[in-house]
């Protein structure tokens, strides 16, 4: 990774050719990200595969909060380049490893309280790696925003990529030499380091990161924490979701591993490319900050068409998709993995208006959003239904909660 050039002038408006790279890093890094899950579920059983899938869950949730920082670190350096400097002086890369430490901290002194409920197997190897790759993260996502804010696509994409190339590496190597679950443990929390080599190899990245925000340190960081706790509460339903089944579900067995998985597979196609466009999205909607309902017209529009395309297809070729890839031990009926794929683009939706709240600096609003819809979804998974039907309920109506208060917040804007 190297760069021909270093642009420093001020960022420009959110092309079609940023939106085509950060496209494309995310094709390879759903890739990358679907060959992780079929090495796992190949090598592992459906009961094995369930605890991987619990401790990757736990890590989407806690970098899924971190996301907040991206978020935040887009917005802030998106409007500093558009003000003339001055006042005091916030370094987003300073307060990331603040904050990562302090994160990692919190989650090794609170371990006792909450690890034994989670992690089944490979209890405080899970903890540790959980604690390192969420510091890493943190810097991981505030550089993400920071590249996404300055307009520098190919360097954000190239960040992504490296991420999941590293995953995907140490999966491989899993598998090669017999390491079994502790090995793909390591494979989950590998690509937290990217960020440092991409500094490493990329002039431009090294500049960007020495940016300063728009605020002073504590309006970034107010911005932030309400913006880590509307991506946590989001990050429970998106990549999350496992821990959230074992918390209201008990031990989820071989059955939990299938529902896991073939919730994993059909949400991946939306939810992952607009987790890693997040940048674009907020980038774009700062830009149209004078009609953000209008603008969010034709985002909504794409999610929910290719969202339809997805149910169908997930009707009709996922069941043989599921067996043929992951062996017959994951067996899914279509009319389960139609209703799954709907829920994804509820909780898609739900990201875009999301996205559009946080460039409002509705922050307050955001995180009610995600929170509530996460709270509704909690509830519905804690009804006695079976485990099917309650995981479609709750991916169902929880994100409207949601989606109704972004949308209200963004009608007084």
């Amino acid at each position: 990774m190297t760069d021909a050039a270093v642009p420093t002038g001020p960022s420009g408006p959110v092309t079609r050719s940023g939106v085509a790279r950060v496209g494309m890093a995310t094709a390879v890094t759903a890739v990358c990200g679907y060959a992780v899950l079929y090495l796992a579920a190949r090598d592992l059983d459906p009961a094995g595969f369930s605890v991987f899938a619990v401790f990757w869950g736990a890590f989407g949730l806690v970098t899924g909060a971190a996301n907040g920082l991206l978020q935040e670190s887009t917005r802030e350096i998106r409007l500093a380049s558009r003000q003339a400097p001055g006042g005091a002086v916030t370094r987003p890369m300073r307060l990331a490893a603040v904050v990562g430490l302090v994160s990692a901290a919190a989650v090794v002194a609170t371990a006792l309280l909450w690890s034994s409920h989670v992690f089944v197997q490979a209890r405080w190897l899970s903890v540790l790696l959980l604690a390192a790759g969420l510091a890493g993260f943190c810097l991981h996502a505030t550089l993400l925003g920071m590249l996404a804010g300055a307009g520098h696509w190919s360097q954000y994409g190239a960040l992504m990529v490296t991420d999941a190339v590293i995953r995907v590496l140490i999966a491989g190597a899993t598998v090669l030499v017999g390491w079994g679950l502790v090995g793909f443990l390591w494979a989950t929390v590998g690509g937290a380091l990217a960020w440092l080599l991409l500094l490493l190899a990329s002039p431009t990245a090294r500049l960007t990161a020495t940016l300063v925000a728009h605020e002073d340190t504590r309006g970034f960081l107010r911005g932030a924490a309400h913006a880590v706790a509307a991506a946590g509460a989001s990050a429970i339903l998106v990549m999350g979701f496992p821990v959230l089944l074992q918390a209201t579900g008990g031990d989820l067995g071989a059955t939990g591993g299938v529902v896991i998985l073939a919730v994993t597979l059909t949400r991946a196609p939306l939810l992952v490319p607009l987790t890693a466009m997040q940048g674009n999205l907020i980038a774009h909607f700062v830009d149209q900050r004078r009609h953000r309902l209008r603008a969010l017209l034709a985002p909504i529009a794409l999610v929910v068409g290719v969202g339809a395309v997805g149910v169908a297809l997930a009707a009709v070729a996922g069941p043989w998709l599921l067996r043929v890839g992951f062996g017959p031990d994951y067996i899914a009926d279509g009319a389960l993995l139609a209703w799954l794929t709907a829920g994804a683009v509820a909780i898609a939706v739900l990201t875009v208006t999301g996205a559009a709240t946080v460039a409002a600096a509705r922050h307050r609003a955001y995180s009610a959003g995600w929170v509530g819809a996460t709270v509704a979804a909690a509830a519905l998974l804690a009804t006695p239904l079976d485990l099917e039907t309650r995981t479609v309920v709750a991916l169902l109506c929880g994100p409207v909660v949601g989606i109704a208060v972004h949308l209200a917040a963004l009608a007084k804007t």
